[in-house]
């Protein structure tokens, strides 16, 4: 990886809704902050400059043409910086390129991604060459799957201390949530059933627990697909949809640590709606909304305002167990929307983080907690509004 280059990070998409609220963070968390280098791209120079204007950054913030459909564009964005932070989704149909391109290049990535067929594509394809270029890549920097792999990686960390040894068995389970999904996971999801549906290895992968870990599959994991009562938390569950891609990527993680959460971890997500008949039935009514893979909600490239966007936040705890009864408790919790305001800080925070904290990070595909770790904790706490608080 070379590190004479003009920029430490280019925000490709920068136009878009999300991408655009990246930018906004590193305009209003770290004006002044010269220690990082940071650029604007996306397709049409006019927009970028209009986008520039609104979120108040300098006249003098850089602008980049780089366009998807013209890898010659997109290798002179990859010659310019350390680091792409992309927001161009769904990245099957727009990512494999940039991803190929950076492990070729020793030019680190970040993503949004929670597309777990197509990063199950990307990692055998392109982990070689970034190993060997020394680029990281990073999937899956926003609300999926940070707040998951960090809270159990804390969670576990905080076990070897206290108990002497990691916890087998981690659930995760949502307490509460305010916000919508943002229109680029619903694209993502759409993409991902079609793609699975025409394909029955892209069906395999998207429903096997360990589709990230080449070579290795670990114990037999919950299906968490109907609504059950927890007699321990007191409270109804039911699916999360995010715990598809959430669960895939802490699985990596621990693969990536060398099994340190054990070779038979066993990691589920739920959704909690409360006790008696109302969580129940409130438990069902999730269980059957299918607004995710429906024409409602929000387009890519749409979101809710900021006022939605700063009322919105998440509260997710971790519980861990062992088999004599140890349980230790994690809290996790974000003090913006999940689709967007939280995720646009957590990915921001993630690309410095990886620049300039994670410099013994070698090459490779990585998750946030291997690649990371304590460093991106410490930054996230300090600046993007999240806790991790043991309970």
């Amino acid at each position: 990886m070379s590190t004479n280059k003009e920029f430490d990070i280019i925000i490709y998409g920068a136009t878009g809704f999300t991408g655009r609220l990246v930018a906004e963070y590193l305009v209003t968390q770290y004006a002044g902050d010269s220690s990082v280098k940071w650029a604007m791209a996306g397709r049409s120079a006019e927009k970028l400059a209009q986008v520039r204007d609104e979120i108040g950054a300098p006249v003098d913030t850089p602008l980049v043409v780089a366009d998807s459909e013209d890898l010659s564009s997109i290798q002179a964005m990859l010659d310019s910086t350390k680091l792409v932070l992309t927001t161009v989704g769904p990245y099957q149909l727009y990512g494999s390129d940039l991803v190929a391109m950076c492990a070729e290049s020793g030019v680190d990535y970040v993503d949004l991604c929670g597309e777990p067929v197509w990063m199950s594509e990307m990692i055998p394809a392109h982990e070689a060459a970034a190993k060997a270029s020394g680029a990281r890549i990073v999937f899956s920097c926003g609300f999926d799957s940070v707040p998951s792999d960090l809270g159990v990686y804390h969670l576990q960390q905080l076990a070897k201390e206290k108990f002497g040894h990691p916890m087998p068995t981690v659930r995760c389970r949502v307490r509460k949530m305010k916000g919508t999904f943002s229109g680029g996971t619903a694209a993502s999801f759409k993409a991902t059933l079609v793609a699975a549906k025409k394909d029955p290895a892209k069906m395999q992968a998207l429903l096997n627990p360990f589709s990230l870990t080449p070579g290795f599959v670990g114990a037999k994991q919950p299906y968490g697909n109907k609504p059950y009562y927890e007699d321990d938390l007191g409270s109804w569950v039911t699916p999360f949809v995010m715990a598809a891609i959430n669960t895939r990527n802490v699985q990596r993680s621990n693969f990536l640590l060398n099994s340190e959460y054990g070779d038979d971890f066993v990691y589920d997500e739920m959704f909690m709606t409360g006790p008696g008949e109302k969580g129940e039935t409130i438990a069902n009514a999730m269980a059957n909304d299918k607004s995710m893979g429906g024409d409602g909600g929000p387009k890519p490239g749409e979101g809710p305002s900021k006022e939605e966007r700063e009322a919105g936040l998440y509260d997710m705890v971790y519980v861990g167990s062992d088999e004599t009864g140890n349980v230790i408790k994690v809290a996790v919790t974000g003090d913006r929307d999940p689709g967007y305001g939280s995720t646009s800080k957590i990915i921001a925070e993630a690309a410095i983080c990886l620049v300039k904290d994670a410099k013994e990070t070698k090459g490779g595909i990585w998750t946030s907690a291997p690649a990371m770790g304590d460093k991106l904790i410490k930054r996230l706490v300090a600046n993007a509004g999240l806790t991790f608080t043991q309970e």
